[in-house]
């Protein structure tokens, strides 16, 4: 079992049961993903950018003020419209990560280019999350780090205005951020970078190239042709302007709504061409019982109210292994799903937390070392910890459509990427906006 963290407010959400087949149409939050990559790459180009359409969450918040710590101009008071001016970056300055992935992966290699001293910390859990990787690769090429434990936070980078770069092998099995994270601020190192992997397959593969595409569109040279190799030219990023994409992976949920409920979903803003992985999340679906279609009006899935058990590795997309799951304790057969042992060191050991919680309500999962066994039973009602993990209240959420009485402990943790989900869900089910 893994190292869990739990708390019990006073409060607890309880999860609405859908009486009818849902029918909404939403226009969500920007991607998380897209909206953190484009701060970074905008706090390091030659001129201002634009986010339009970004995500305001506590992790995005997050990245913003540790760019701003370090000098960056960065305006998030226009909801629909952030501005960011790229400024000398300088310390000393404190970057509070929370327990955002991105912001303690994407940030050291930023700060490693500031003249000062940076320091990094965030949430108790935050502590146990894979940094040991990064922190390597950051020394190699040439970054000071001063580090009281073995590869995790708090740390402390030593900025000197500038990184040598260079090649740098790394083990990025844990994590495709570790990747990203170096990539993303390559173009400003002396010699840009080269990054080769090596180990078991790096997880989240279609992040990696939301990275390079990035990259590419703010000017930079980068050559991905070899597998797990990427190099990156040095040279000056474009300020521009980003179309943010509303979130694929906070979208789920309401998509695996129309599969238990026989209902339909509507994600408005959706565009024709995506940096997120739209096709296998349509291929997950349809195989799961759903119908999911792109047109102008957005992108849409149907249910049948039946829903199918699915074996598949999800690798790629490990972020949707919750709602997944909460799916397959409602569906007419058993489910497995293999690939996806990295979350383990996510928001929460995801494995251990959906096995535990979905056990408590009566279910039979069997937790393997990179995924997990569902054979469907009737589940009941009962208290559903977070663990502080937005992705485990969306699943709840999922389940409690068709099992009353699951109350989700912690339903604030999802302001971690959508802090307007429970009012979202809740008109969703009930069909009150």
């Amino acid at each position: 079992m893994g190292n869990l963290i739990a708390t019990r407010p006073p409060q607890p959400w309880t999860a609405p049961t859908a009486s009818d087949p849902v029918a909404a149409t939403l226009r969500l939050p920007g991607s998380k993903s897209m909206t953190a990559r484009a701060l970074v790459l905008s706090a390091l180009a030659a001129g201002p950018s634009t986010l339009a359409g970004p995500l305001r969450a506590r992790d995005t918040e997050l990245m913003a003020a540790g760019l701003r710590a370090m000098g960056a101009h960065v305006s998030i008071s226009d909801d629909e419209r952030w501005l960011v001016r790229p400024h000398p970056l300088v310390g000393p300055a404190h970057v509070d990560v929370g327990l955002a992935g991105t912001v303690m992966r994407f940030v050291p290699p930023v700060a490693g280019l500031a003249d000062g001293r940076i320091t990094f910390d965030g949430d108790p859990h935050a502590r146990t999350r894979p940094l040991g990787p990064l922190i390597g690769a950051l020394r190699s090429l040439g970054v000071r780090i001063d580090i009281d434990g073995e590869g995790s936070l708090p740390l402390a980078v030593l900025g000197a205005g500038g990184v040598t770069g260079g090649e740098v092998v790394i083990d990025a099995s844990a994590s495709s951020q570790l990747v990203s994270g170096l990539l993303l601020a390559a173009p400003r190192f002396d010699r840009g970078v080269v990054v080769r992997h090596v180990g078991p397959p790096v997880p989240s593969a279609p992040h990696l190239r939301m990275t390079v595409q990035m990259l590419r569109a703010a000017g930079a040279a980068v050559d991905d042709t070899t597998p797990d190799v990427w190099t990156v030219e040095p040279g000056p990023l474009t300020g521009r302007g980003w179309e943010i994409e509303p979130d694929l992976s906070g979208a789920v949920p309401f998509f695996a709504a129309a599969l238990v409920t026989g209902g339909e979903v509507t994600l408005q803003g959706w565009p024709r061409s995506s940096a997120q992985p739209v096709e296998q999340l349509r291929s997950l679906l349809h195989r799961m019982g759903g119908e999911v279609t792109l047109s102008t009006t957005g992108l849409t899935v149907r249910g049948t109210g039946v829903v199918h058990g699915l074996t598949a590795d999800l690798s790629d997309v490990s972020e949707l292994t919750p709602a997944l799951t909460a799916l397959a304790m409602l569906a007419d057969s058993p489910s497995s799903f293999t690939g996806v042992g990295h979350i383990r060191g996510h928001e929460t050991d995801r494995l251990t937390a959906l096995a535990r919680e979905f056990t408590a309500l009566g279910a039979d999962v069997t937790e393997a070392p990179d995924g997990l066994e569902i054979r469907p039973r009737p589940l009941r009602g009962g208290v559903f910890r977070t663990y502080h993990d937005h992705r485990m209240a969306h699943a709840a959420a999922v389940a409690g459509l068709a099992v009353p009485g699951i109350e989700v402990d912690d339903v604030g943790c999802t302001s971690k990427t959508m802090p307007e989900f429970p009012a979202l869900w809740s008109a969703m089910v009930t069909g009150k906006s």
